[in-house]
């Protein structure tokens, strides 16, 4: 019961704290004169997945790897196939073809890249610097290819930044959010860790399945909050770009920052089973968006069924 409230509790001192430190963020940039084009696509688009950055960051520097990597792998399977199967039923998803074809490629592009360095079982720092500088070229492209002119991309990360309310309003509050939304993530982290770890130990569960599970959906639920928020609002393709944004960063960014301050060995089961499924999640989705540019209520209840599926098979079959 203690390990069950430590992970509950976790959960909720990370999304409270996604939702502090991303507030603040945004009414920072606004203050600072920031564009919304460039609020959208960094702070929104990489600031929902600030719980898994933290998160992989404490278990990395902890040596467990398997929930550093996990927690990743675990978080792009679940921002498809639960995340995006939700919000279609909700609302069907529509997307633009011009981010869908950068945004889309770069997220095939980094869960190949992924596999192809983890190919030798680890990530080392040399892997880490190679994913950190392929985020850098795609900010840099994605951030060029739409200021300036009017593009429907460029929209979206302005709608992106526009979904997030609630703004604090003076410079002090600004700075609190900022402050104890990085406080409250810290201490979430730590939180669920422990919690995650004790039920592992407890219920005989290897930790990489804790992590693929249980962490990466608690550290998802920032990315579950913008996208159903747009859905119910009716803004589709905002849903859409928010998790095609996150899977890019969860790969390049936060595998990149973990793997360079501490290397990463990767479980065999990861190798074998987790990262194809991730992989074949991505191509899935582009799949589906390529037909008519939209995720229908259908495509939605067949992520569902596959995130089911793989849930199954991860306690089951999977070891």
């Amino acid at each position: 019961m203690l390990y069950g409230l430590s992970l509950l509790a976790g959960i909720a001192l990370l999304t409270l704290g996604g939702e502090g430190l991303i507030r603040g963020a945004v009414a920072g940039a606004k203050r600072l004169g920031v564009s919304p084009l460039f609020t959208g696509l960094v702070i929104v688009g990489f600031g929902t997945s600030s719980p898994e950055l933290v998160v992989s960051i404490h278990a990395a520097m902890n040596q467990q790897p398997d929930i550093a990597i996990g927690n990743v792998v675990g978080s792009n399977i679940g921002n498809i196939l639960l995340i995006l199967g939700l919000c279609a039923l909700i609302c069907p998803l529509t997307t633009q073809p011009q981010a869908l074809k950068r945004d889309g490629l770069v997220m095939m592009l980094a869960a190949g890249l992924f596999i192809v360095l983890a190919f030798n079982g680890s990530l080392g720092r040399f892997d880490a610097v190679l994913l950190l500088i392929s985020l850098a070229a795609y900010l840099i492209w994605a951030y060029q290819s739409e200021s300036g002119q009017h593009s429907p991309s460029a929209e979206l990360h302005t709608a992106e930044a526009n979904e997030v309310t609630k703004l604090p309003s003076s410079t002090l509050f600004i700075v609190v959010a900022l402050i104890g939304g990085l406080a409250l993530l810290i201490g979430g982290s730590q939180l669920l860790l422990y919690g995650a770890i004790g039920i592992a130990q407890a219920l005989g569960i290897s930790e990489a399945v804790i992590g693929l599970t249980i962490v990466a959906v608690g550290t998802s639920l920032p990315e579950l909050a913008v996208s159903v928020i747009a859905a119910l609002r009716r803004h589709a393709d905002v849903a859409v770009g928010n998790i095609l944004g996150s899977n890019i960063f969860n790969i390049l960014g936060i595998l990149g920052v973990s793997a360079f301050l501490q290397p990463l060995a990767l479980v065999e089961r990861m190798a074998t089973f987790d990262q194809w499924v991730m992989l074949g999640a991505s191509a899935l989705l582009i799949a589906f968006l390529y037909t008519g540019l939209r995720l229908s209520r259908g495509e939605g209840s067949l992520l569902l069924l596959g995130y089911i599926a793989y849930l199954a098979a991860s306690f089951t079959v999977i070891s």
